[in-house]
């Protein structure tokens, strides 16, 4: 979350003419006014360095100030909140060609257009890898965080290593991915957030971390394997948390919409949300992502490109309301299965399938199925109102997590793709890239 940040000072100062950062990041959202608030990884001493995502504002750009002498700023803007990067910070001041000082590369491509791109000395120290505190997610003495997600994190003391250290390129797809690297760490290297949320160093030496503020929260999502979040582009006025798992409607507000950054046009896709708040009214569903209007200012189930069930019990589509199943309020989990190889959709509440659904049972959509409309694609939504009391929903798309809270206790899940609370139906899998791919 965008409070979370952690934190480590060394014992002693490593070599701070040399060394290398890697990163696997996914940005949750984008700011609208402060600069720098992106920040991933610097010290937080008096006078500090900086790694982030420079945002002045909505322009997102790769950033880096070391010793406050080497400076790059990346003319290319990184706006992406679905997919992940690689990012990678190679210093080593010894260099006899200015330039190769201070190296970023992007999923594999080192950078070479900057719109700030100042050269330091030769053999000039920077302040990251002294004995000043460091901080992973946070600005020094400032409350500007990295608002998303980090995985396998290195720094490697005293050595200067490229983007190939660390990613190789996909055969198959072309995608730039993690491999296993084959780097030296120095005495003060560690590498955390291997394959998970632990802190504790991975690399040969115990240089473990601590949590400075906020929760750190696991997450499924990875770079190999990128689930559905709600997306920052498909909504209208509404507050997304917790990497993007949670939607909240603003005080005041009317009926607002949101969306999943990924969507599907065949295969069976399961997925949770839990009424954190329900607020004056609370939908959860589909959207047709071929067909969304230019205001996500309304409801789902208000037209053609949308399907949900409402908290009054009813289905609804194209603005027509029935009757279907039980009605649901602050703290139930509704689950939502979309089979799109027999274009049909299902909801539970609480583990309960409604109107006698069942979401293996094929073209025959035992149970009142919603049709779906074929060749569309479709990603999970939904929408609330506000009554005085924010309205919130929270998502698991199969990290394990509503927010911040885990599952009670895991259902089944035969595609091993996501953790549910609820048994998911079998042949549904979590909406994600392997998912996808299946």
């Amino acid at each position: 979350m965008a409070s979370t940040y952690l934190t480590k000072t060394f014992s002693g100062a490593g070599n701070t003419k040399k060394w290398t950062w890697s990163a696997w990041v996914k940005k949750s959202q984008e700011s609208s006014s402060n600069t720098y608030n992106q920040v991933l990884f610097g010290t937080a001493g008096s006078s500090y360095d900086t790694i982030a995502f420079q945002t002045t504002p909505n322009n997102p750009k790769f950033f880096a100030n070391i010793s406050g002498d080497f400076e790059r700023t990346t003319n290319a803007l990184h706006t992406d909140c679905n997919g992940w990067y690689h990012l990678v910070v190679t210093f080593d001041s010894a260099q006899g060609t200015a330039a190769d000082r201070l190296k970023l590369y992007v999923n594999g491509v080192q950078q070479s257009s900057f719109s700030d791109n100042t050269n330091g000395n030769q053999n000039d120290d920077s302040y990251i890898n002294t004995t000043d505190a460091h901080q992973i997610g946070k600005q020094a003495g400032l409350s500007r965080y990295f608002d998303g997600v980090m995985s396998h994190v290195h720094f490697c003391d005293g050595y200067a290593y490229a983007a190939s250290d660390f990613g190789e390129t996909d055969s198959t797809t072309g995608e730039w991915k993690i491999k296993v690297p084959s780097v030296s760490y120095g005495t003060n290297g560690f590498f955390i957030l291997k394959d998970g949320n632990t802190i504790t160093d991975s690399s040969t030496n115990s240089n473990d971390w601590s949590l400075g503020g906020g929760t750190l929260t696991k997450t499924e999502d990875c770079p190999s394997n990128v689930f559905a979040t709600w997306n920052p582009l498909i909504r209208s006025t509404q507050t997304l948390s917790n990497g993007n798992t949670t939607v909240t409607n603003g005080s005041g507000a009317n009926w607002r919409v949101a969306g999943t950054t990924l969507g599907a046009t065949s295969g069976k896709y399961y997925c949770e949300i839990k009424i954190t708040e329900k607020g004056g009214g609370s939908q959860v569903g589909l959207m047709n992502l071929d067909e969304l209007p230019a205001s996500m200012a309304t409801d789902i189930g208000s037209a053609e490109w949308s399907w949900s069930y409402y908290h009054t019990g009813n289905k609804r589509h194209n603005n027509s309301s029935t009757s279907y199943g039980a009605t649901y309020t602050t703290g139930d989990i509704i689950g939502i299965a979309m089979d799109l190889d027999n274009n049909k959709l299902y909801f539970s509440k609480n583990g309960t399938w409604q109107d006698s659904g069942d979401p293996t049972s094929g073209s025959t959509g035992t149970g009142s199925a919603f049709d779906l409309d074929a060749g569309g694609t479709y990603a999970f939504a939904a929408s609330s109102n506000d009554d005085g009391t924010d309205p919130i929903q929270s998502a698991n798309f199969g990290n394990g997590y509503f927010g911040t809270t885990a599952v009670s206790s895991a259902g089944t899940n035969a595609s091993n793709l996501g953790i549910f609370e609820y048994d998911v139906p079998t042949g549904y899998t979590a909406l994600c890239t392997k998912g996808l791919n299946e």
